[in-house]
């Protein structure tokens, strides 16, 4: 079939497949580097118990069958090594159906990972690096030009991803519709970047622009993705513009360049493609399969997208094929954060030596300026947000971890930016309390070197001992 390839993607499909391969990479990495204190069998959520109580059909995942901490930590390093193999171009040394299992394998292994991940694992960009991965299967490598469906369905995830959080916010709260959200969320977004201090204090008029620019980019150019080219290439390229004013204004893990490298699917570059024979029945009769079975499997996420109750990053099979995505349906004016802290002291009073506890992202001491980590992902800085906005968040591994902080668990505290205590002497106490975080002015900054102010405003655990947190659990 004539129609079944575009050979004039060959390059947009190199860049694509190399850039998921990095972003894969990533995953594999973040997982490999801290599932023993999140999830592992001494973990605030372990998987065995997880399995114990989820089926294999809600949950499909390899470590359903057998989990073993070594058994994770190959399955997550065997991810990286494929990763960086299919970020090296392994996959175009392969016959078609051997670069199309290659491509399998990293989804497989990340499926399986998501699925057992629970609270750490409920981003919206896992399932849109799962759904993102899965069509990367099916879209060939130098034996074959891309396929036109897979390049179309590849649209319509980058589609979805804008088009959906345009809507979220402008029927979540008024302050998408009033131009005003940015005068709070660059102090109040879950992990601020290095940059995000100076995007804060830009003039209210900019803020303005921004947001104005934002829903263009949101609800109106995805259109021009369907359109013919080189229109198409242009609503990518502002995409990826925007995204990249994101990567600089915060830290979102890899949703922003995930993004970006569905963006890049569209993209016509400019390239002399090479010749290449037409492409096999068995492989056009396998693609159109798939392409069918994910226009019907979008049904529900349509479905949300339109309803007047649009939830946001939700996936609607156990497979993670097709999703809803959204982000900021809110922004919080207030910015909470938790700060922990430790004493050795035996008996716990006010003027104890408490230690706080140093994170890598999360704001803390306010004279640390924050640190860029994204695409990298600190999913313990990321709960700790969820934590201040509500002890509901936290409430299936926060004594969990106050438990692994008391025994000074050296899995745990390698999530940890710094320790108070040396490892042979834990802290006898551990509490948590609750302080208002803003922004320092320019003026506060030149004179105290801080760029966040902190108040207190309440306890939010109690002075807890290792005995009190088991009789807790």
């Amino acid at each position: 079939m004539d129609w079944f390839t575009a050979s004039d993607y060959w390059l947009s499909r190199l860049v694509f497949q190399r850039a998921l391969a990095a972003v894969y990479l990533v995953g594999f990495l973040t997982a490999a580097l801290q599932f023993r204190a999140l999830i592992g069998q001494r973990g605030m959520l372990p998987v065995p118990r997880f399995v114990e109580r989820v089926p294999f059909k809600r949950a499909p995942s390899l470590f359903q069958l057998h989990y073993s901490d070594p058994f994770f930590a190959v399955c997550a390093w065997a991810g990286c090594a494929v990763s960086a193999g299919l970020l090296a171009g392994l996959d175009s040394l392969l016959p078609l159906w051997g670069g199309m299992l290659l491509w399998l394998v990293p989804w497989v292994l990340y499926l399986s990972i998501v699925n057992v991940g629970q609270t750490w694992y409920s981003f919206g960009w896992e399932s849109l690096l799962l759904e993102v991965g899965f069509l990367a299967v099916f879209l060939g490598n130098d034996e074959v030009a891309p396929p036109v469906v897979v390049l179309f369905l590849l649209r319509w995830i980058l589609f979805r991803v804008e088009f959906g959080a345009g809507l979220i916010k402008m029927r979540g709260d008024e302050c998408w519709r009033k131009l005003t959200c940015l005068d709070h969320h660059h102090e109040t977004q879950p992990m601020p970047g290095p940059l995000s201090w100076f995007f804060h204090h830009l003039p209210r008029p900019l803020h303005r622009v921004e947001v104005a620019a934002n829903h263009v980019t949101q609800l109106v150019v995805p259109f021009a993705l369907f359109t013919p080219q080189p229109v198409a290439t242009a609503a990518a390229a502002l995409m990826i513009v925007t995204q990249l004013w994101l990567v600089l204004s915060g830290n979102f893990s890899w949703l922003n360049w995930i993004t970006i490298v569905l963006a890049l699917s569209a993209v016509q570059f400019p390239s002399d493609p090479p010749s290449v024979p037409d492409a096999p029945l068995w492989y056009e009769v396998v693609v159109l399969a798939v392409a069918a079975l994910l226009v019907g499997l979008s049904y529900q996420p349509v479905r949300n997208m339109i309803s007047r109750r649009q939830i946001m990053n939700r996936s609607f099979d156990p497979l993670h094929l097709v999703n809803t995505y959204g982000a900021f349906g809110s922004v919080g004016r207030v910015r909470y954060e938790v700060v922990v802290e430790g004493t050795a002291d035996d008996v716990p009073r006010e003027d104890s030596d408490w230690r706080e506890y140093d994170f890598k992202g999360k704001p803390g001491d306010p004279r640390r300026w924050p640190r860029q980590f994204a695409p990298y992902h600190l999913r313990l800085d990321w709960m700790m947000w969820f934590a201040a906005l509500s002890p509901a968040y936290a409430g299936s591994w926060f004594g969990a971890l106050v438990e692994r902080l008391l025994e000074n668990d050296r899995d745990t505290l390698k999530l940890l930016r710094r320790s108070p205590f040396p490892p042979d002497a834990p802290p006898r106490f551990v509490r948590a309390r609750l302080f208002r975080y803003r922004y320092t002015n320019w003026r506060e900054l030149r004179e105290t070197g801080a760029c966040w102010e902190r108040t207190y405003v309440r306890e939010y655990l109690p002075p807890t001992r290792l005995t009190g947190v088991a009789q807790r659990s």
